[in-house]
């Protein structure tokens, strides 16, 4: 589990002061750009020449409101760890309170012949490390 702190600033939200729909997977994904870092792999996958890792599926659960200066705490877990792809899931929390959830799977895909291919071994290895 890996978690980042986040402020929720007035340009994130609509004008009702509450967060954007959209934002929110600002807020993960930080959070998961963090993570993998905090991963320490020998490879930048957001600069690699042989792989690509973009985002195939996006899913979020909104359950209570997200207000401008509230302070989150963005969790973020493995979910799951296939041959070519993987999954995190991410809460969003409020003073322990999880105001909403959201879910990405991320595809390995060869950068020069743009095919999904096999997550290099050290990637997954890290991942599978991390499930929860």
């Amino acid at each position: 589990m890996f978690s980042i702190k986040q402020r929720v600033n007035f340009f994130d939200a609509d004008p009702a002061g509450i967060i954007f729909y959209a934002n929110l997977f600002k807020f993960c994904h930080t959070a998961y750009e963090m993570f993998m870092k905090d991963l320490n792999l020998e490879k930048d996958y957001f600069f690699d020449d042989e792989y690509v890792l973009p985002i195939i599926h996006a899913q979020a659960d909104y359950k209570k409101t997200i207000k401008v200066n509230d302070e989150l705490e963005i969790v973020v877990s493995v979910a799951e760890v296939r041959t070519s792809s993987f999954g995190l899931s991410y809460k969003l929390l409020v003073d322990d309170e999880i105001k909403a959830s959201a879910k990405t799977v991320h595809v390995c895909v060869d950068k020069n012949e743009f095919f999904k291919s096999k997550l290099p071994e050290e990637l997954s290895a890290k991942l599978i490390s991390r499930i929860t």
